[in-house]
């Protein structure tokens, strides 16, 4: 009873949009720069179904885990796990949650230390790195973390994150409009689209690698609970909405981005569509601009994928315990140094996560949801062979498919020595 009432003890102000922005920064990742490569694997027409698919099932999941916390009166992940499986449930949730999001965290740390090294550089007009501290990634991600990403992630609550969550959201829509006006103007992009390239659909044996960049794209599950409880006048459709028009603003950036970066480079895109532009006229100052907003972008999403991870070891350190300062500050530092620490030690980082993403992303999307719905939603209210019990469980079974599919593939790519951008986010 405790544990609940300290979930509750906070009333929720945060407006629909300020909520919006947050969860669209959540699912809004560095996954954005690998979308044109996954399309030249598949083609428009396919990729373009496969990303409706996946946005239609995160919809799905959102609803799930709204209403097995609804029947609960619970708004943390980590207490619906206590719910449906007692501890280490609980333990389960808020591990995995840990991991995926520390991942993420890393994943946009390792962006801005391979890449602000080379804005730098671009805007000194110089071509080649020259040995000054300044030049050095390690140095640049403890600066941007002391200077930008700790301040931010001290907030009290995440609502606040809204304003820097919205100035992100506009720094991808630059990249977005930026990556447009590459190609011809849209009328003609349209017309040749459909001409040349709208049957496009190649089963090369890449698009197998497709599905798990896709499945993850739209990963912000994690976060759909603590905003959900900051919510002004929280009820479950009001949040359903926030998670519907937030995957559904994403769904369309993908897909522009996806496609206007294809039509430029076509089977020439590569894992990360930065450095394919950056081939091209390295010191040109749209291309400059450009990586410069995505580096905001990515910088001002680590608080709000920060946030869970707190709460999660909160609830598993501190279960029921009323809000305090200083474990408020001492975990956020905590967390920052591990993974500062992590992208400067380890080089591979990204191969590392790439394993934990193709676990931990199916779990929070379908697999915990769906078991959660099952264990939690009573069955004299919706028995076991009913029809949303029934979907419930596919579902789950579509996450152990996707978890299956995403490890193979990354075995694959180690034994055969190439590397692919399997991110979780």
């Amino acid at each position: 009873e405790q544990e609940v009432l300290y979930v509750f003890q906070f009333e929720g102000n945060t407006s629909i949009g300020m909520s919006v922005f947050n969860l669209s920064n959540a699912i809004m990742g560095s996954g954005i720069l690998g979308l044109s490569y996954a399309m030249s694997n598949t083609g428009i027409v396919l990729f373009l179904i496969l990303l409706t698919c996946i946005a239609c099932l995160s919809c799905y999941s959102v609803h799930l885990l709204l209403r097995s916390a609804g029947v609960v009166g619970i708004r943390a992940y980590e207490q619906l796990g206590l719910r449906a499986f007692g501890q280490p449930g609980k333990i389960i949730a808020a591990v995995i949650i840990t991991l995926h999001n520390i991942g993420a965290m890393s994943s946009y740390l390792f962006i801005v230390k391979s890449e602000l090294p080379l804005v730098i550089q671009a805007f000194l007009g110089q071509t080649s790195s020259s040995g000054d501290w300044f030049m050095n990634g390690n140095y640049l991600i403890i600066i941007v973390t002391v200077c930008v990403i700790l301040p931010l992630a001290l907030m009290k609550h995440l609502g606040y994150l809204g304003y820097t969550s919205g100035f992100s959201l506009s720094c991808m829509v630059f990249f977005l409009s930026a990556v447009s006006l590459w190609v011809l103007p849209p009328w003609i992009t349209l017309w040749l689209l459909f001409r040349d390239r709208g049957i496009h659909c190649v089963l090369v044996a890449t698009t197998a690698y497709t599905i798990p960049i896709l499945a993850f794209a739209f990963v912000c599950h994690p976060e759909v609970l603590p905003i959900y409880t900051e919510l002004s006048n929280p009820t479950k459709r009001r949040m359903q909405n926030i998670g519907n028009v937030s995957i559904l603003g994403m769904f369309i950036m993908y897909s522009f981005t996806a496609t206007f970066g294809y039509l430029t480079f076509y089977e020439n895109t590569e894992a990360e569509l930065l450095h394919t532009y950056s081939k091209v006229d390295p010191l040109d100052t749209l291309i400059l601009c450009v990586r410069l907003a995505v580096l905001v972008a990515v910088t001002l999403t680590v608080p709000v994928v920060l946030f869970p991870i707190r709460r999660a070891l909160l609830q598993l350190l501190f279960p029921g315990k009323a809000f305090h300062w200083l474990r408020h500050i001492a975990i956020a530092m905590c967390l920052l140094f591990v993974v500062n620490l992590l992208v400067i030690l380890v080089p591979n980082i990204r191969d590392i996560f790439g394993i934990t993403g193709a676990t931990t992303a199916p779990s929070l999307i379908f697999i915990l949801p769906g078991l959660f719905y099952i264990r939690i939603i009573p069955t004299d209210q919706e028995p076991m062979n009913s029809r949303p019990k029934i979907q419930a469980a596919c579902f789950t079974a579509l996450g152990f498919i996707f978890m299956l599919m995403s490890t193979t593939f990354i075995g694959l790519d180690w034994m055969s020595g190439e590397k692919r951008n399997l991110g979780g986010h």
